[in-house]
């Protein structure tokens, strides 16, 4: 069966062009997925690594931060405890400064210690035997050591103290029976914070912030008068939950809106620490990597889905040039009609699916009338314009997708009819007969005889014994005397006009 294969292979060259198509555009997919993975793992390590380096940075500056503040804490608890010792009372001024100072930690960025009593008065500084009268009754940290006895160490917000910017580091001092006895102060001064981050080497855009537990800003790099001081938590549109202890957050932070990696370092004194770098710096090597393999990809899925296109468009043009050849080798060039070699093809495939399922198979033969010598009286145009017409009645009459009318050969037509009896293959015979000889008027005079047949194929038989019964009781037609159709009895022919 020659056609039906050339069937399937065209099948086959669609469904290769399809799946060409469909493994391409999987390909490049797949392709693209796990670039889009390596590039988002290249990106969550860029961040990783950023946020490291960050943390160490932190750490290094909290460490610092912390060591100096408890070195001052531990002078300003030696103060306040050698204070309370009767004997301090009754020595001399410089014998008091060596007793109370002797252990004071000493730095060019920390201030000198004060030692205020009750009502605020400064009763003893480290930087002089005789201090100019003084009285800081007012400041916050004074108010805040006097009512609150379980204070501890307190730190100030960031203040003008003794002409320069400073925090002010604080302890009351308490008497045996808990009264309260004046409070002890240091300070630190933001020349410390400058001289700290100007050691460091960090970029445009890198943020480093010292703050106080209540979120107040005591320190910023860039310096920014306008934001020291500032407390965070009285901003509405930043949450404390942004940035936890120990976190990490990406984003706009509370004080500008470029977009930074934020770390906060955890802390157990008074301030800690919160580094931040912008995220384009954090991306930009990333950024530029991920364009490179980006544009690389986009060429090569370019390229892939080109070549499958083209590749698919020559497989579908192989599949039409086919189908075209295959019309050519199995078309009657002349009635438009299927020539003899597809009709031998599909009568052999009919025959052995009625075989199979027991159904019945029925062939008309048909043949014009007088067309020899209708052919050389009028000519072979003419002639030929009778056997045309006679294909369009045919084709007009046979309406089944499964029937096969062919040109079998001359002026002789075919009609396999599958699944038809006997009865019926007749009377479609009588309707071509009949629409062939309305057709013709005027001198294109002519009719045809038509034999009918119907066989339900036995064991031992062929698709020849169907056809020698069909062409039989077509011979039987031209006998009686043509323009008729007769049908055969099979297998003791009978003839019926």
């Amino acid at each position: 069966m020659p056609f039906r294969r050339g069937n399937d292979a065209r099948q086959r060259w669609r469904l290769s062009a399809k799946l060409l198509i469909a493994a391409s555009i999987a390909t490049v997919l797949g392709f693209s997925a796990i670039c889009a993975g390596v590039m988002f793992d290249m990106r969550r390590g860029e961040e990783q690594l950023a946020r490291r380096t960050l943390e160490n940075l932190a750490s290094g500056i909290e460490a610092d931060v912390s060591r100096n503040i408890e070195l001052y804490d531990l002078s300003l608890r030696a103060v306040a405890s050698n204070l309370e010792m009767p004997e301090i009372r009754g020595v001399s001024k410089e014998l008091r400064q060596l007793i109370l100072f002797d252990h004071a930690a000493t730095a060019k960025h920390f201030g000198a210690i004060q030692v205020f009593d009750t009502k605020g008065n400064l009763t003893i500084d480290a930087a002089s035997l005789d201090p100019q009268p003084e009285n800081r009754s007012d400041e916050e940290y004074f108010a805040i050591q006097r009512d609150h006895p379980d204070t501890g160490l307190y730190v100030s917000r960031p203040m003008l103290h003794r002409g320069a910017y400073a925090i002010v580091l604080s302890r009351r001092i308490t008497g045996e029976d808990g009264r309260f006895l004046g409070v002890v102060v240091g300070s630190i001064r933001f020349s410390y914070f400058h001289d700290l981050f100007g050691r460091l080497n960090l970029t445009p855009g890198d943020t480093i912030t010292v703050l106080r537990n209540d979120r107040t800003i005591i320190m910023r790099t860039p310096f920014d008068l306008d934001v020291i001081g500032k407390n965070l938590a009285e901003q509405l549109d930043w949450r404390s939950e942004n940035l936890k202890v120990g976190g990490a957050f990406s984003g706009k932070g509370p004080v500008d809106d470029t977009p930074r990696l934020y770390v906060r370092r955890s802390s157990s004194g008074p301030l800690y620490v919160v580094v931040g770098k912008p995220l384009e710096a954090v991306f930009n090597l990333w950024r530029t990597e991920a364009i490179r393999i980006g544009t690389i990809m986009a060429f090569l899925v370019l390229f892939v889905l080109s070549a499958t296109l083209v590749l698919a468009r020559e497989i579908v043009r192989r599949a039409d040039a086919e189908d075209k050849l295959e019309e050519l080798a199995t078309t009657d060039a002349l009635t438009g009609l299927k020539n003899r070699r597809k009709f031998d093809a599909e009568i052999d495939r009919e025959w052995r699916r009625a075989g199979r399922y027991g159904q019945p198979v029925a062939l008309l033969m048909i043949d014009a009338d007088h067309f020899k010598a209708y052919n050389d009286t009028y000519g072979h145009q003419a002639g030929d314009q009778v056997l045309v017409g006679i294909a369009i009645c045919i084709s007009d009459a046979v309406r089944r997708a499964g029937d096969c009318p062919a040109r079998f050969g001359g002026e002789e037509f075919a009609v396999l009819l599958p699944n038809m009896t006997a009865l019926e293959a007749f009377n479609l015979a009588e309707t071509i007969r009949n629409k062939v000889q309305q057709w013709c008027e005027g001198e294109l005079i002519t009719t045809v005889s038509i034999g009918a047949a119907s066989m339900r194929p036995l064991a031992g038989q062929q698709w020849s014994d169907l056809i020698e019964a069909a062409d039989r009781a077509l011979y039987a037609a031209k006998a009686n005397g043509r323009n008729q159709s007769v049908l055969a009895t099979v297998p003791k022919i009978a003839l019926v006009a």
